[in-house]
């Protein structure tokens, strides 16, 4: 049963990626766009935007140290702490989600850090990041929604003609992912019944959870919160410059499409593959972008900024394959 429901969580989030995937690019020209992306596309900015998905992911390793100390009472090498981000990155690509107990195992190997109470403070990372997006997105929604006032008005469309127009392998989209969210929920509650039985792992998840009021620098914490999410922002945002049919289509545009996709990867797929694609390419055609070129568009930007992650990944475990670990971490 036990290696059943690990197949289940392995396989699920391939399938449910892969299907939304094959439906959107069923039929499409691969030659065409191959061309798009060798010929068409411009690559200096996308080797622009490398470096702040790498600041992004480093940005989240700093501000996790600072959650750490007053936790563990140590301090875990920073190069190790760094690592272990991109490792969980690149492992989440795998298994969604995993990533998170990935990096705590790592400093738990080499720095000897304690693993219940390292996945405290993920827990407490994690809330704050979906405090900022959601008020990230009421403000956004907010500065856009003339935009999208303007839009109803000049096609004439209204929600009814929205929903009439939409086909049922949309609405299917729509349904898979609402369950997905579902099953997910029902593997964390899961993951929690067995938490619930081990007193020690609880208390250290409690004190992760609680050690933000001990973090010295709340500046400087503030800052790093800030700084991986703008990092992200802008490594998605000069992806818009590769493309002439996205190159004019503004900040606005930018911050609704990455917000949406970054609500859209809460579905498990690996890095929100297939959800993604769907959502982003949904408002790049509410803002104007004809429906192949946006197609074009999520394709190109999500493989791209995915073979990164998988490279960052790469060098973690090389990185960390020279890495001594710390005598107490054998305790």
């Amino acid at each position: 049963m036990k290696t059943r429901s690990v197949i289940l969580k392995i396989l699920m989030p391939l399938v449910l990626g892969a299907g939304i995937l094959y439906w959107m690019y069923r039929g499409e020209d691969w030659q065409t766009i191959l061309h798009v992306a060798t010929d068409e596309m411009d690559w200096t900015w996308m080797l622009l935007s490398f470096p702040f998905g790498i600041l992004a992911q480093m940005f989240r390793g700093w501000r996790w140290r600072q959650t750490l100390e007053p936790v563990v009472q140590e301090h875990p090498r920073t190069s190790v702490l760094l690592h272990s981000i991109f490792l969980s990155y690149a492992a989440s690509l795998v298994i969604p989600r995993v990533g998170e107990f990935t990096r705590c195992g790592v400093l738990k190997r080499y720095d000897g850090v304690s693993f219940p109470k390292a996945l405290g403070t993920v827990v407490t990372e994690r809330a704050i990041d979906s405090l900022l997006v959601m008020g990230i997105t009421a403000i956004v929604l907010l500065l856009e929604m003339s935009t999208f006032g303007t839009f109803f008005r000049k096609t004439g469309t209204n929600l009814h003609s929205i929903l009439h127009g939409f086909s049922w392998a949309g609405y299917l989209v729509v349904a898979i992912c609402a369950v997905a969210i579902l099953i997910l929920l029902h593997f964390l509650l899961r993951k929690l019944s067995i938490y619930d039985k081990v007193r020690a792992t609880l208390r250290g998840i409690w004190q992760g959870v609680i050690s933000l009021k001990d973090v010295r620098n709340i500046p400087l914490f503030v800052f790093f919160t800030l700084g991986i999410w703008v990092s992200y922002f802008l490594h998605y945002y000069l992806t818009f410059f590769c493309f002439d049919f996205t190159a004019d289509l503004g900040m606005g545009c930018a911050l609704v499409t990455f917000i949406v996709g970054s609500i859209a990867v809460i579905v498990p797929t690996p890095n929100g593959a297939g959800p993604w694609h769907f959502a982003v390419k949904t408002m790049l055609i509410l803002y104007g972008v004809a429906d192949e070129k946006a197609l074009y568009f999520v394709l190109i930007v999500h493989t791209v900024q995915t073979l990164l992650v998988v490279a960052l990944g790469i060098y973690a475990w090389l990185a960390l394959n020279f890495t001594n670990a710390t005598p107490h971490s054998y305790l």
